[in-house]
């Protein structure tokens, strides 16, 4: 099984870069960052685990800053969004800082996307209805994949458009870094099967984890795709322990996502606490 390690990145948390080296070392196969470009002052939208809405949320750093200094910094681990918020970019400009972001860290780019969970915060850059965001990001993980393999690129679709247009560079992975689509709901699961070359589900998603697994394999197989070829990445927010990553294991599970806690010394402490579990599962 593979480990990631998904620090908060917020601005007031170790740099980027610092932690991509200490992943590297102690043995984690990737490095993943959120995205929250910003967050409405004043909103209706309940965060999913209700409760008030932590800092962390309006205080993460740029993740596509962020991963260009943690490419700088390392030469194996993966670099991955987790998720990147597609459709608050600009298509253009989207295809561009992917691309350039797989170029500069020799094709170690896994690129999670989602629609996030916050209404306000679409509805400040973005057209798109509520109802229709998965949707839009078919059509906008359509149109990079375009962007990434064409010399001269254009779509024509609902909520993306563009005239025939030349956008480089090129990703160093062809055709185009891995697309995760992280959801977890069946709307989500759906589009999963469909398109995405991994899914990337929270461990808290569900009642029984066991459930949501047979949920997708069915999503997969509906879309007549093999669900064994469809790579998971766990984002694992409930307390890790060995019993619990040999169950996801046994599932199916691809990589365990360990969701560190914020804070400088909350997170060194949790990563130091769960060190066995790397040495112990990690490939």
């Amino acid at each position: 099984m593979k480990i990631g390690l998904a620090p908060t990145n917020s601005d007031y948390g170790p740099a980027t870069a610092d932690m991509a080296v200490e992943a590297e070392q102690r043995g984690y196969d990737s490095l993943w960052v959120g995205e929250h470009s910003h967050i409405p002052a004043s909103r209706q939208t309940v965060h999913p685990d209700g409760g008030d809405l932590p800092q962390l949320y309006w205080h993460m750093r740029d993740p596509f800053v962020s991963l260009a200094t943690a490419a700088a910094a390392t030469s194996k681990i993966k670099l991955a969004m987790g998720v990147c918020l597609v459709l608050e970019h600009e298509i253009l400009d989207l295809a561009k800082s992917v691309a350039t972001l797989d170029e500069v860290s020799d094709g170690r780019l896994l690129f999670g996307v989602g629609v996030g969970w916050n209404r306000e915060e679409l509805a400040n850059v973005s057209n798109v209805p509520w109802a229709q965001r998965y949707n839009a990001m078919r059509e906008t993980v359509a149109a990079l994949r375009l962007l990434w393999t064409e010399h001269e690129a254009s779509y024509s679709g609902e909520f993306v458009n563009f005239a025939p247009s030349w956008v480089y560079p090129k990703p160093t992975q062809r055709p185009g870094p891995p697309v995760l689509v992280g959801c977890r709901g069946r709307i989500g699961m759906r589009h999963v099967a469909e398109y995405a070359d991994g899914w990337c589900p929270l461990d808290v998603g569900f009642r029984d984890v066991r459930v949501g697994m047979e949920r997708f394999r069915t999503a997969a197989e509906s879309a007549g795709r093999d669900p064994d070829g469809i790579p998971i990445s766990m984002y694992c927010y409930a307390s890790p322990d060995a019993e619990k990553l040999e169950l996801y294991r046994e599932l199916g599970v691809e990589r365990i996502v360990l969701a560190a806690p914020d804070g400088a010394e909350r997170l060194a402490r949790y990563v130091d606490r769960n060190q066995h579990l790397v040495d112990t599962f990690a490939d």
